[in-house]
């Protein structure tokens, strides 16, 4: 019965899978700032090519 008790005891104080989800959060907080980011730049980054494509001007042959 006292073997049980120690070893809920350590049971109960055992954090390792209390860090593994802790940096499983993490690294999906990150991704979706990543995959945000990239969204956004994206979008931006067609409105100047666009803008730059339209300022251009082809010499004539």
């Amino acid at each position: 019965m006292n073997d049980l008790i120690v070893q809920i005891q350590r049971f109960w104080k055992d954090e390792d899978g209390v860090t593994a989800i802790e940096y499983g959060l993490i690294a999906s907080l990150i991704a979706v700032v990543i995959i945000a980011a990239v969204a956004l730049v994206g979008t931006n980054l067609t409105a100047v090519f666009n803008y730059v494509a339209q300022k251009l001007v082809v010499p004539a042959t």
